[in-house]
């Protein structure tokens, strides 16, 4: 994914965390009031932090884009990072082709014209993240030395990130 430069430390931060991810979990809340989650490829983290995705314009998601979150699940390095925040569906022309890229093709055939392709726009309101030390062996001893001392030692960092 690619980030652009930010302009709050909280975003910066949260950019560093999610650069590497290839893909996410976007959770919606559908027409009867269950929590539904789908894998989503982001693109780009724009300079005011909002997460852009391609998705297409008839899916049940764009009709419930009040209250999303945005999970990304690192289990190889230990970095998880959970936004909570809303969306807007983009259908401007310009973006989608600014955006474009081969990897989209297979869903979107005739490419930034396909007829139900649109951008999704997530805005994130708050982020929590839970960074741990990035060996597994390392973090498989804190692991033991925290079941030992009956509290969590070397266990990484977690921070709530909410003025984004």
């Amino acid at each position: 994914m690619k980030i652009q430069p930010q302009t709050k430390e909280e975003l910066t931060k949260l950019g560093e965390l999610i650069e590497d991810f290839r893909i996410a979990m976007l959770t919606f809340i559908d027409g009867k009031g269950a929590l539904v989650s789908q894998p989503m490829g982001p693109i780009e983290m724009d300079a005011d932090g909002n997460i852009w995705f391609f998705t297409d314009s008839t899916s049940e998601k764009v009709q419930h884009l009040d209250e999303l979150n945005l999970a990304f699940s690192g289990e190889p390095d230990g970095t998880y990072v959970s936004l909570s925040g809303y969306g807007e569906l983009v259908t401007d022309q310009a973006r989608k082709e600014e955006l474009w890229s081969p990897f989209v093709k297979p869903w979107f055939p005739d490419g930034p014209d396909s007829a139900n392709l649109a951008l999704l726009k997530f805005i994130p309101d708050t982020a929590e993240y839970w960074d741990a030390p990035h060996s597994s062996v390392v973090r498989l001893f804190a692991m033991a030395a925290s079941i030992v001392a009956a509290r969590p030692i070397g266990m990484g960092d977690h921070e709530r990130l909410n003025h984004l």
